[in-house]
């Protein structure tokens, strides 16, 4: 059954109230996506849109909420709607609502199936009840897929178990609505409180708890932005949290009210937090790498920075266009199926891509390389190799390049090979190196350009400004030429920023540039630049611990960084 044709006589089709968790999109549950994968209309607040946009499908229609007033009608112009259809996006309009629950009533009609989706989980970080009542009154059918709430979430990420060995005693509150009843008894009590507050009420909330009978030594953490990679926390007790904050400077400021998660009690491991806050130590942890690469080339390095606390950047520096002369790729593609070739070797994503499209043009599939050979150089493009339907026969088994494919590469015997010659295709700036390796094997080796690499159009003005400016924390130059053209298109990083280099080659066009190299790969792989990147965010953070200077980012050292970092 397709997500858009529902059992008859589901009239008003189908609401999912869901709950997307506290901010890290990786807490969504299975049972999250799936109902996301089948979705029509997603209706949620802009931040949470974020978290679950991924994984719906494409052609659903998003309707933001945060325009929504509970009690006032909206303007006779409707609630603006997003409809997402192929990647692209155009505004339309819904008729006017008055609420939350009205405008997923809205959605609900023609039989559609309706995500409803807020941040945390829909029973306990957010009060859901009134919708799903309208939804059960008007006979609607609608399912909850609970999340991981933003009180048990956030105090995981912090490092702040809950609960100790003995079974502590937790209690919940939510500070903008607690009333003097219950301050009084979880002050009476000895066990953990979470509270739900906002920045500049923390002080506030600790004076409740003390005043209802908790000692002012009592520890607590305080974290604002919890499972993202802004997370902050902050150790101190009820009676110094309010110098602490002022200490740290982030009170008093414009973004004073955003929400945080507080933890107060001698059980809750606040103690102990250096020694339990994984997520923040992380050797990357909060650092703005950019990428200087396609999102496509740069998939397998981004998710590797994030596993490093990262938040990767991704921005081409160069654009692929076809050959000015196609006639060379036609023909090669016309012998690699009438038997010319004992061998193709593909040395990049875009070479796949190139021989797949020309392939598709005439009609051609994967069953075209029976009997031929298959080379790649690199992860990446086995992989694309492996979604076209094609597994390669040989890959590097060491450097991943294309000297250590000429190391596997076996000579050419006329007794068992029948044919002698490669089709090689590649970019028209690809060196000669693997070329001249084949040859001195004793293969015959058609070279063609298969695509040509141009300069990339510059990227946004806002990302120029942070290249330039200090903005980005780090950036993996994986070749040359990503460092002539990333200079050329966006300007030069500036020297705060941390570079770090694939090989000595690109080391020293990088210094040719006036860039100062902090980071070299030991090999040529963009998985052990990271890797080296992630050392160097480790022992810098080591030495600022060890000097007892606070962990900041390279960013940070920037001038005026601190003043935009404590108002942002």
């Amino acid at each position: 059954m397709s997500p858009t044709t529902l059992p008859t006589g589901l009239e008003h089709g189908h609401v999912t109230f869901l709950g997307a968790g506290p901010g890290d999109p990786g807490l969504l549950t299975l049972r999250a996506v799936e109902a996301l994968s089948k979705a029509d209309v997603l209706v949620a607040e802009h931040d949470v849109l974020d978290v679950i946009r991924t994984h719906a499908r494409q052609g659903v229609s998003v309707v933001p909420m945060d325009a929504v007033s509970s009690s006032d009608p909206l303007p006779g112009t409707g609630t603006p709607q997003l409809t997402v259809v192929d990647g692209t996006s155009k505004t339309t309009a819904v008729p006017p609502v008055r609420d939350a629950a009205h405008l997923v009533m809205e959605a609900a009609r023609s039989g559609r199936r309706v995500v409803r989706a807020v941040s945390g989980d829909p029973g306990l970080d957010t009060y859901a009840g009134e919708e799903m009542l309208a939804c059960a009154a008007a006979g609607v059918p609608f399912e909850v897929v609970p999340g991981v709430a933003a009180a048990v979430g956030v105090p995981a990420y912090a490092g702040v178990p809950l609960r100790d060995a003995q079974g502590a005693d937790v209690r919940f509150v939510d500070a903008r609505t607690a009333s003097d009843r219950c301050w009084t008894e979880v002050g009476a009590s000895d066990g953990t409180v979470v509270v739900s507050t906002t920045l500049d009420s923390v002080a506030a909330a600790a004076g409740e708890l003390v005043s209802a009978g908790r000692k002012p030594d009592t520890p607590l953490t305080v974290t604002v932005a919890g499972t993202t990679t802004r997370q902050r926390t902050w150790t101190a007790t009820l009676g110094t949290i309010a110098q602490t904050l002022k200490q740290a400077k982030v009170l008093p400021s414009p973004d004073g009210g955003r929400p945080v998660i507080a933890v107060v009690g001698e059980r809750s491991a606040a103690a102990q937090r250096d020694q339990l806050s994984w997520f923040e130590s992380k050797p990357l942890f909060g650092w703005k790498v950019l990428v200087p690469r396609t999102k496509e080339q740069a998939a397998s390095l981004s998710d590797q920075l994030r596993s490093y606390g990262a938040v990767p950047h991704e921005v081409p520096t160069i654009a692929v266009e076809p050959p000015r002369t196609p006639q060379q790729m036609e023909r090669a593609v016309k012998g690699l199926v009438t038997g010319r070739y004992e061998w193709i070797a593909f040395t990049s994503v875009n070479a796949v891509k190139a021989v797949r499209e020309k392939f598709e043009e005439y009609g051609l599939d994967a069953r075209a390389f029976a009997g031929i050979k298959v080379a790649a150089v690199g992860e990446q493009t086995a992989k694309a190799l492996v979604a076209f339907g094609v597994k390669p026969d040989l890959v590097p088994s060491g450097e991943q390049s294309a000297a250590g494919l000429l190391e596997d590469w076996p000579p050419y015997d006329p007794v068992f090979d029948p044919i002698d010659r490669v089709f090689l295709p590649r970019a028209d700036i690809a060196t000669e190196t693997l070329v001249a390796g084949l040859i001195e094997l004793g293969w015959e080796v058609d070279d063609v350009t298969a695509y040509r690499t141009v300069r990339a159009s510059p990227p946004p003005a806002e990302t120029r400004e942070a290249i330039k400016g200090g903005g980005f924390d780090a950036v993996l130059f994986t070749s040359s030429s990503t460092v002539r053209n990333l200079v050329g298109i966006a300007g030069k990083p500036h020297n705060v920023t941390v570079i770090a280099c694939i090989g000595p080659a690109t080391a020293k066009t990088a210094e040719e540039h006036g860039l100062r190299v902090d980071v070299m790969a030991p090999e040529p792989s963009v998985h052990k630049l990271a890797e080296a990147l992630a050392d160097f965010g480790l022992k810098r953070r080591a030495a600022a611990l060890e000097n007892g200077d606070p962990v900041t980012r390279p960013s940070e050292r920037r001038p005026g960084a601190r003043r935009r970092r404590t108002t942002t």
